[in-house]
């Protein structure tokens, strides 16, 4: 099964051009878009709009490629205002893509997992953040309830909601062994999650350089997923020359991107070692 991978466009007119371009040469049977899709200015109505014309675009992209269109599967990150959720369903509802936020989906048998949410962050806002493992925070970082939410959230979930539970709660008892998760963090402590932090303090107190998250690579480690798809953490692979990594029998891919470019990931189900990041 052929797939393509992107995240981190911010709304990027380029990079979703070159996107739509890559889809059009070669249809894929699968693109996945691992979150902070919109621009940053989308914290305000701007967001839906621009959901609204992504839709026309891939409708043209739909009807130039036919039955070749490819199932796209897509959640938000961290900088993506949750208040655009109902443009994203009226896509869906469209049959353009689907948004697979703790959401299992299949295409030819395979599993497809969805999950947006990262551990806390500096940023203000916190609707795709939850505690990781615990109600532990990194130095520098706001925890969920201090922050500003774009939709009202269960103050319990914001209080003791954490990524760990969630993860639970998506995959249940499935045999994960075959499946791919599409995961806007990356695993802790990889050379996916490696952040420009080098030598800052916070009171004190040195930054751990690795912001990934605990609960994830967890349950990479136990469950071994067939594939892990990541984000977040733009300057990861230029700071530690890979943009993927092995843990245990899982391939774990980074399509996060510091330059202009779009990284994008071209890879075959069947033949992950093969796997391909191009910048556009």
């Amino acid at each position: 099964m052929r797939c393509l991978f992107a995240t981190d466009l911010h709304g990027s007119d380029e990079r979703y051009r070159k996107l739509l371009a890559a889809i059009r040469d070669e249809p894929p049977r699968v693109v996945l878009l691992g979150g902070d899709l919109l621009p940053h200015h989308a914290r305000g109505p701007d967001g839906g709009d621009f959901i609204r014309s992504l839709a026309t675009d891939l409708e043209i992209l739909r009807q130039e490629l036919a039955s070749s269109y490819p199932r796209v599967l897509l959640i938000l990150g961290n900088d993506d205002p949750r208040a655009h959720e109902g443009a994203l369903v009226a896509g869906q509802v469209q049959g353009l893509w689907e948004h697979v936020h703790m959401r299992r989906t299949e295409v030819d048998g395979v599993r497809f997992y969805g999950y947006a949410c990262v551990p806390p962050t500096p940023f203000a806002l916190k609707d795709w953040e939850r505690y990781d493992v615990s109600r532990f925070i990194d130095p520098g970082c706001v925890s969920p309830e201090e922050g500003r939410l774009s939709v009202p959230l269960n103050p319990e979930l914001l209080r003791h909601g954490t990524i760990a539970a969630d993860l639970a709660r998506l995959v249940g008892d499935d045999d994960l062994s075959q499946a791919v998760l599409l995961l806007h963090s990356p695993p802790y402590r990889t050379c996916l999650d490696r952040a420009a932090l080098d030598g800052q303090l916070v009171e004190h107190v040195p930054l751990d350089v690795h912001i990934g998250s605990i609960a994830i690579r967890r349950l990479i480690e136990e469950r071994q997923p067939l594939l892990t798809l990541h984000g977040h953490v733009h300057e990861s692979t230029r700071l530690t020359g890979s943009w993927r990594e092995r843990i245990g029998h899982t391939h774990c891919f980074q399509a996060a991107h510091d330059g202009r470019q779009l990284a994008l990931v071209r890879f075959d189900l069947e033949r992950l070692d093969e796997a391909e990041r191009e910048l556009l």
